[in-house]
């Protein structure tokens, strides 16, 4: 089960990368499309990287998220509940951020900001399910 908490803490650490990977490739496209004479107004759906952002961001990280918690009651991972609960947290307060950032863009600022916070946090928790665990020190009395 350590395994698989480090492989989950660290495929939401990944995902954070992909995003930002997904929207430059939304918005450099919608930069081209508008050079090549495409009028972007309410009616302009996004393209490719928008739809890859969105969904990639709604349902794939929140998922591995949800399943790096539930595995994390049994991983036995020095404080593998509590670093689970501050992923699930940050993605939360990511989708959050983003429905925000939608009537107020400068929040989009935080948006970004967060998602460095959750790659940092992601890989924090993928790194303690690596480390070696320490037995308990024996004490013995005299």
């Amino acid at each position: 089960m350590r395994a698989a908490y480090r492989v989950l803490a660290g495929l939401v650490a990944i995902g954070v990368v992909l995003q930002a990977m997904f929207v430059a490739l939304g918005w450099f496209t919608a930069i081209k499309d508008i050079d090549d004479g495409l009028v972007v107004d309410k009616n302009y759906e996004g393209n490719t990287g928008h739809m890859l952002h969105g969904q990639f961001g709604m349902l794939v990280i929140p998922a591995i998220a949800l399943l790096l918690l539930i595995v994390s009651f049994f991983a036995k991972v020095d404080g593998g509940i509590k670093w689970a609960l501050y992923v699930v947290g940050l993605v939360a307060l990511q989708i959050a951020l983003a429905f925000v950032s939608f009537g107020a863009p400068v929040v989009g600022l935080l948006h970004g900001l967060n998602a460095f916070a959750l790659a940092g946090v992601a890989g924090m928790a993928a790194r303690r399910a690596a480390a070696v665990r320490q037995p308990a020190a024996e004490t013995t009395t005299v």
